[in-house]
């Protein structure tokens, strides 16, 4: 027995000793921040060729540790067993590994994997094991006390989303950030996630311009939260109104008035406001102050701009409602037209064919017949069933069926995404407007998130984007690659090997995408997969996609996503989603850190007192 493990273990040995030699060229592009790191994620990605469950069970019958926790330094866990198994044999140990420098080595995976964490996401709070990153909201640009609050309970990172809003929300959300940072006596990196190459449905022509104020109830019909209108005065330009004050449950309604009418409200008023399905609501005023009031009432109301309102017998009209986005309803059976071109389509009579425009024209040209395409993350499945033909003077389309939906139909919109699993697609790393936000990035911020990386060039045409935008401002930025295509998983030592070519480089795992396209039944082992690579090469790991995400909107946690959060603790930084509960998550997910990195380092269990038992 120990003749055949010691066989199988110098096989390894070998196998990683040649996989160095494969890459010895790739090394010399490394930073040296990360050439330990690369040679051992080389080691371990071809360890990772091997099936090892077998080894792993005779090592433990006899003994030996079962190679939990090599991630830290492959060859040096390698040696210990190998080292284990001659002792064993009767042999000197000492011809395979040294305890000495393996504990040293362990201990030096360890501590560059939370220096380059320290770098790139900030340190982690005293006593927690793990930083808490936090989509801010558009709101947040005119809420410095929300961003504040958000701070103080222990928001490690701040993200912004560059899909949404724009420059000058952008710099608002910076500066507030900057502004809690001074408060509360911490850094709080600010990371821009870039929108990449946008795989989303086309527009959908608007409806009417009607706004809705909602009541959130419980079961038995009691008020939860109330409607809410956020009334405020006429200002030239766009008929968009400011956001409204952050509140729990839905947003409030914005609409403009008079200013002479808004001057005149006071708390305890009611105002009368025409419902659009023939109805009245009564709202009360309950604040009101220099930027608007803020109503609230007990009942739903759909409210039609240019709709006329009174308090008593003083009138005014809302206005900068905006027109509402539409929706396609899909059902299973149904045929969708998928085309290249971006103009808005109206919705079909029921039953007729759907026809959606697709923001990428490479996808469309790329399907073949018997693909698969999946919708808003994956709860619409279809068919490729025809393709144009070439040289169409409709451009290329697609004939697709849906063969999978939701019993009565889905609602599809626009902006939703599109995958489509096993379909090569070769699209630019990065759109003009990603580089334009690369070098807003490059100047406000302090990390920036790569999306939909697919292959090796994409990371180089972005670091060579960086170099650029980063000599310009004079600021060194940090770069995320946020893993969420099939692509992207497959090839992620490569991925790796090309952004360690950047002193300051992470991961994010995008939970979400890649379960759509790798498959449901995956989600568990890919991202656990992720994580170890990235430990094998001493960089960070954010965990993102529905962490908490039912208390971030509902202010209420499944036992799911709570075990769900105990399991993110092994990576360096968890994305909390926006919600009007999120400062809510963020106490959560600190106590949950606090708690788990007492009992799990990475993929190592701890085992502490459980003075429960005594």
């Amino acid at each position: 027995m120990y003749s055949d493990l010691a066989r199988e273990l110098d096989a390894l040995l070998d196998d990683i000793r040649r996989g160095r030699a494969a890459c010895a060229s790739e090394m010399g592009s490394v930073s040296p921040t990360h050439r330990g790191g690369a040679l051992n994620l080389v080691d371990y990605a071809r360890l990772r060729r091997h099936d090892l469950r077998d080894l792993q069970d005779r090592l433990l019958d006899v003994g030996v540790s079962p190679l939990v926790g090599c991630e830290d330094d492959v060859e040096k866990s390698l040696g210990a067993a190998r080292a284990a198994i001659a002792a064993l044999r009767g042999e000197d140990p000492t011809a395979f590994a040294d305890r000495e420098r393996t504990a040293a080595a362990r201990d030096t995976g360890d501590a560059v994997l939370a220096a380059h964490a320290d770098e790139l996401l900030g340190r982690a709070r005293h006593g927690r094991s793990g930083r808490v990153m936090v989509t801010l909201p558009s709101g947040a640009a005119d809420d410095p006390a929300f961003v504040l609050d958000l701070a103080e309970r222990g928001m490690g990172l701040a993200r912004i989303n560059c899909a949404h809003d724009g420059p000058e929300k952008w710099e608002k959300m910076i500066a507030h950030v900057r502004a809690a940072e001074r408060v509360v006596g911490r850094p709080i990196p600010v990371s821009m996630d870039l929108a990449g190459p946008k795989l989303r449905t086309g527009p959908i022509a608007l409806g009417e311009p009607v706004g809705r104020a909602r009541v959130t109830r419980q079961s038995d019909g009691r008020v939860v939260e109330p409607a809410r209108i956020w009334f405020t005065g006429e200002a030239p330009g766009p008929a968009v109104a400011p956001t409204p004050p952050l509140t729990h449950g839905h947003p409030a309604l914005c609409v403009r008035v008079e200013p002479g009418w808004l001057a005149g409200r006071s708390p305890g008023d009611v105002i009368e406001v025409p419902d659009a399905r023939g109805r009245r609501r009564r709202f009360t005023v309950v604040s009101a102050g220099p930027d608007g009031v803020l109503a609230e009432g007990d009942r739903n109301a759909w409210v039609r701009d240019g709709t006329m309102i009174d308090c008593g017998s003083d009138r005014t009209r809302v206005s900068g409602i905006p027109a509402v986005p539409r929706r396609i309803r899909v059902r299973t059976g149904d045929t969708i037209v998928l085309t290249a071109d971006t103009d808005p389509v109206e919705p079909p009579e029921p039953g007729g064919e759907i026809r959606l425009g697709c923001a990428l024209a490479e996808v469309v040209e790329a399907l073949s017949v018997g693909d698969h395409v999946l919708f808003d993350d994956g709860v619409i499945a279809a068919d490729v069933t025809a393709t144009s033909p070439e040289g169409d003077p409709e451009g290329p389309w697609t004939r697709l069926e849906v063969v999978r939906c939701r019993e009565g139909g889905r609602w599809l919109g626009s902006e939703k995404g599109i995958n489509v699993p096993g379909v090569e697609v070769r699209t630019p790393a990065l759109t003009a407007e990603d580089r334009e936000c690369l070098r807003f990035a490059a100047r406000n911020a302090d990390v920036v998130a790569l999306s939909f990386v697919r292959a090796r060039e994409d990371v180089a045409e972005t670091l060579e984007a960086l170099r650029v935008a980063t000599a310009e401002s004079g600021r060194p930025l940090g770069l995320l690659l946020k893993i969420e295509t099939r692509q992207a998983y497959r090839g992620l030592p490569a991925l790796l090997l090309e952004a360690m070519r950047h002193d300051r480089v992470g991961v994010m795992i995008a939970r979400g995408d890649l379960a759509v396209e790798m498959g449901f039944e995956s989600l568990s082992e890919i991202p656990r997969n992720i994580t170890l690579m990235c430990q094998a090469a001493r960089v960070p790991v954010v965990l993102a996609t529905q962490v908490l995400e039912s208390l971030a909107k509902t202010g209420m946690p499944s036992r799911a996503e709570i075990s769900d959060a105990g399991s993110a603790q092994r990576s360096e930084c968890v994305m909390l989603n926006k919600g009007p509960y999120v400062a809510e998550a963020i106490e959560t997910l600190d106590a949950i850190h606090s708690r788990m990195g007492r009992i799990q380092r990475k993929a190592l269990p701890l085992m502490r007192h459980v003075d429960s038992w005594d």
